[in-house]
């Protein structure tokens, strides 16, 4: 064996850095409750995670990484370990889902490349399609108009504002019940230093369009969002996308964009139109207990989920998820 693994159950607090999705507001929102460590003679990587039961498993646990990209906080040169090769019989789960960084190297080798992000690079040319900045042109001369706030700094109104609009993007998206974050949700992960809120204003004063960033591994990205239903025809939100992409200017950092729910479907095509480059996006599904996993998945049929006993979708703990 190269190394071993652990689980700490210490809310995360051996996997937080300053960057945004390792960060004590990120991790309280989540919901984190434990740590992974992998240990090697080179270093040691940690993880957060979310532990939760497995329903009929008579009492056995497995976990995931919080919403979003948070990866690992590593140890500088710790080596890029095989999951194979590591022991992970002292981590007393049947499997872990780990969502990885963007923009680096996976912690762990043999990582699944799950999808792309689209993404804003301030060193190349913009890429705006020309319906795309024509209609921000006229929503401009029309009296919408662009407020960045730091994160910290904002207020009820404004934070409540932009919850309505993303609830009700929410329902017509029929997102899973996941997605429907409440109002002390989206106050704590804007408690995070280097978050913004991003809103639209109408001409009438009204909140249009809204969107959270926040940096996190040298990028700033583009977290919740979302239109309010009296404005959908006008389309604010390309005016959110565009202020967006001058925060990440004036910062010089890129933009991460997302992807769509699935390769190539709408959602993914509207970020295309902003966009100028991609970045791949990696999870990590292992294994910890393979009879336990083997004895769980039995009469399953094969599928893009993992864990395999949790298809199809019985709860989002275990499904393969959007990005």
């Amino acid at each position: 064996m190269e190394g071993r693994a652990e689980l700490i159950a210490d809310r995360g607090a051996a996997a937080e850095s300053d960057d945004f999705f390792r960060s004590r507001a990120f991790f309280d929102a989540e919901g984190v409750t434990h740590t992974l460590r992998v240990e090697s003679r080179g270093g040691e990587a940690c993880v957060p995670l979310l532990v939760n039961e497995i329903a009929g498993g008579a009492g056995l646990l497995d976990a995931i990484s919080p919403y979003g990209y948070p990866g690992a906080r590593l140890e500088a040169g710790a080596p890029r370990l095989d999951p194979q090769m590591l022991d992970w019989s002292g981590v007393g789960l049947v499997s872990v889902f780990v969502r990885d960084r963007i923009g680096h190297q996976p912690f762990l080798a043999n990582a699944t490349r799950r999808s792309a992000v689209q993404i804003h690079d301030p060193s190349k040319k913009r890429n705006l399609r020309s319906r795309f900045a024509d209609q921000i042109r006229r929503n401009e001369k029309l009296g919408y108009h662009i407020e960045i706030l730091p994160g910290p700094d904002t207020s009820t109104e404004q934070r409540t504002s932009f919850h309505s609009l993303y609830i009700e993007t929410m329902r017509r998206r029929e997102a899973e019940e996941r997605y429907f974050f409440d109002p002390d949700y989206l106050a704590g992960i804007l408690r995070f230093e280097r978050s913004w809120l991003v809103l639209c204003r109408s001409p009438e004063g009204s909140t249009a369009a809204g969107a959270i960033t926040a940096a996190s591994d040298g990028l700033l990205h583009y977290y919740l969002g979302g239109t309010a239903e009296a404005h959908l025809r006008d389309s604010p939100f390309k005016n959110i996308a565009a202020g967006m992409m001058s925060l990440a200017e004036g910062r010089g950092m890129s933009l991460n964009l997302g992807g769509g729910v699935w390769r190539g479907d709408g959602l993914e095509d509207f970020k295309r139109g902003f966009a100028n480059a991609e970045l791949p996006f990696w999870t990590h599904e292992i294994v910890c207990d393979p009879e336990a996993y083997a004895r769980l998945s039995e009469g399953r049929g094969d599928s893009r989920f993992f864990p395999l006993y949790r298809s199809p979708a019985e709860t989002e703990a275990g499904a393969t998820p959007p990005t």
